[in-house]
């Protein structure tokens, strides 16, 4: 993870210094050696094993095995098919059949894993911890597809989408009842129609973010990126695309139930998630403009706990938009069946908060209020001297969201032969796992921003305005801040993107038709493959895998992209059936020996839409091996070369989702 908070205070490193480090050495030291002596212990034992020896097994687990039917080894279109067996020293298994999985009960069809309802009633209440991430334990973890709901149909196609979707998708009336009035969404006939209300817009959506763009400026470029908390069905990130402001919409899973699967299935980003406990999944300095219309979040609770961490995601002179509740109190607070008394102590709470974080009040307007961040700390350091509370972080890393380099169902032993270095690491992994939490926690402390030579300077760096953001170099590149990564680098990464995504066009005949418009790209690096795609009628879900080699999300919100971290290891954040096309690339070799790949794919396919598409980039031992499982999936695939020929190790690997429903049940008929 990058480390560029060198101006932050050193105390947290004096407290650690006083903690006693020779435990830690000699524990870990003896866990090196006893993994080191089992790893020559292991490979002793089989002096005959060679480094193809787990390809001759065709490179399958105990559930899943190849046949020979055809599939497994196919070339490009339009050129010779390649005998990848004989080239490749894979052996497949034709005695053996595909092993299929079976459909999930019906019951399953909007299973969300680290956010089950009932899971979640296990955990404690206070901070709203139950409706945060809990996975399930690996006995857990279910070995069937997730069934579409009986006469599922494709949904509408953008921008048709933003306005409609079919009831039988998402068969609940929920919303349509309880939000009448507010215009959130009405049920006509066979297909919901999303009118663009909300509970603080009902003369819509587009007329409340006019009333925003008066105070603000949200149509020059300034303002991209933007977070929706609480965002109900997403109206709000559904409009702002109209001003070319791309929105990160986040939900819980609650009593409203599938807002945010009514969001996905709009075409709009959006995520399962919540203020609680813990940090968001997103870095630091990521989002232009923060927004809250009535989300029922305590901003003045918890020592300014949740404001502190919209702080720590907005960027320096970023905005946070605030409406409903106890705005302009006086005014409308027969309506909202509070005390005058009560709504002035809650506002001026939000007001003292807002003032320690060293933001500025931009203006109050009717039901609207408007904070500004600092664009550096030259001031807020100053002040500090004087206000203790809350005091500057201390922590090295503000990006952190989840701790890294394992996962609770990771298998490090998955291979027949490791290296020296692969048992030390595995042994480490296996300690960290009991002295680590999976996700951090929040603090209710000022995230300091970079240090900087002048009072005008911007932390971090300046950034260019859209559309220009998004092939400039980041500040994050600039400055040095991301190890390993030049302006070099950078560009040669959008100029191979530009490549591969043209070559993309090529082998998926209807990319650029509207066919696809939410898309996941599981391992994004530098947002290249999103940024190639900014032409389309598309948006991209851009994920840094926890353990990837560079910590590369903070890069892509500066280039005006969006996206998350996130474990593979673990289920994502969002419904079943959420994303028409997913892009792995590599993401396998970085998984392969970090835990069951099996598991990763059934999750792919459980956040794919029917007749979805996915293209992986991968070796051909790995594609050969994701094929053999995705053939009991119901997914149709083929193997091609790389888009430079046939010499190229890298191949790609293109499948689609076949089409299934479940069946109804007694109480759908």
């Amino acid at each position: 993870m990058a480390k560029e908070y060198s101006g932050s205070p050193k105390h947290h490193h004096r407290l650690e210094a006083k903690r006693n480090p020779l435990t830690w050495i000699l524990g870990v030291s003896f866990l090196c050696i006893l993994f080191y002596v089992l790893g020559a212990w292991q490979r002793s034992s089989n002096p005959n094993t060679t480094q193809f020896s787990a390809y001759n097994r065709g490179g399958c687990d105990s559930h899943v095995t190849t046949s020979d039917n055809g599939n497994a080894v196919v070339g490009h279109p339009s050129s010779t098919n390649l005998d990848f067996a004989s080239h490749h020293q894979v052996v497949l298994n034709s005695s053996k059949t595909v092993s299929q999985f079976p459909s999930c009960d019906m019951s399953f069809s909007e299973y969300t894993p680290c956010q089950d309802k009932v899971r979640g009633r296990k955990f404690d209440r206070n901070m709203l911890k139950y409706r945060e991430r809990h996975c399930p334990a690996k006995e857990e973890l279910l070995r069937c597809l997730i069934p579409a709901p009986p006469q599922y149909k494709t949904p509408f196609k953008w921008p048709q989408s933003r306005d409609y979707a079919w009831y039988s998708n998402i068969p609940h009336r929920e919303l349509s009842i309880e939000k009448a009035i507010q215009n959130w969404i009405q049920l006509e006939g066979n297909r919901f129609r999303f009118p663009g209300g909300g509970t603080m817009f009902p003369r819509g959506a587009d007329a409340y973010i006019d009333d925003i763009g008066r105070l603000i400026p949200l149509t020059d470029g300034t303002i991209r990126t933007a977070i929706d908390t609480g965002c109900g069905v997403a109206s709000f990130g559904a409009y702002l695309l109209n001003r070319n402001i791309l929105t990160m919409s986040f939900a819980p899973r609650d009593t409203h139930e599938a807002q945010v699967q009514f969001a996905l299935e709009r075409g709009v980003p959006a995520m399962i998630g919540i203020m609680g406990s813990q940090r968001l999944p997103y870095p630091a300095r990521a989002f232009d403009l923060a927004h809250c219309s009535r989300c029922l979040i305590p901003w003045q609770k918890y020592d300014g706990l949740y404001l502190a961490e919209v702080d720590r995601i907005l960027r320096p002179g970023g905005y946070w938009v605030l409406s409903g509740p106890p705005i302009h109190w006086k005014k409308f607070w027969r309506g909202w069946e509070r005390t005058r008394e009560d709504l002035k102590q809650e506002q001026d709470a939000i007001e003292d908060v807002a003032k320690s974080l060293c933001w500025k009040k931009v203006i109050e307007k009717n039901d609207l209020s408007v904070w500004q961040k600092p664009i550096n700390h030259v001031e807020c350091f100053r002040s500090k001297k004087v206000l203790k509370a809350p005091h500057m972080c201390e922590s090295d890393d503000p990006d952190t969201a989840w701790y890294s380099h394992w996962c609770p169902s990771c298998s490090c032993f998955l291979l027949d032969t490791y290296s020296d270095i692969h048992i030390v690491h595995c042994g480490l992994i296996f300690l960290l796992s009991f002295v680590l939490k999976r996700y951090r926690n929040l603090e209710a402390c000022v995230t300091p921003l970079p240090e900087v030579s002048s009072s005008d300077d911007v932390a971090g760096g300046a950034i260019e305005k859209w559309p220009e953001r998004a092939y400039a170099v980041p500040p994050r590149i600039r400055s040095g801040s991301t190890p390993g990564i030049t302006a070099e680098r950078f560009e040669e990464d959008n100029k191979l993107w530009k490549e591969r995504v043209a070559h993309y066009k090529r082998i998926i005949s209807p990319l650029p038709t509207g066919r696809y418009r939410n898309i996941m790209d599981m391992n994004a690096y530098l947002g290249g493959f999103a940024a190639a795609m900014l032409n389309y009628p598309v948006w991209v879900m851009n994920v840094v895998p926890i353990n990837s080699n560079h910590d590369t999300l903070g890069v892509i919100y500066e280039r005006g992209l969006i996206g998350t971290y996130q474990d593979w290891c673990e289920a994502f954040s969002t419904y079943p059936r959420t994303y028409d096309l997913i892009h792995a690339s590599g993401l396998f070799t970085l998984y392969q020996n970090r835990c069951d790949i099996t598991y990763i794919l059934l999750e792919m396919d459980r956040i794919l839409r029917p007749e979805g598409t996915v293209i992986f980039r991968d070796t051909v031992e790995l594609l050969v091996k994701i094929q053999s499982i995705t053939d009991g999936m119901r997914w149709k695939s083929q193997i091609m070369d790389h888009e430079s020929g046939p010499f190229n190790p890298e191949k790609i690997l293109v499948a689609v989702k076949t089409y299934w429903t479940g069946e109804a049940t007694q109480k759908q008929l």
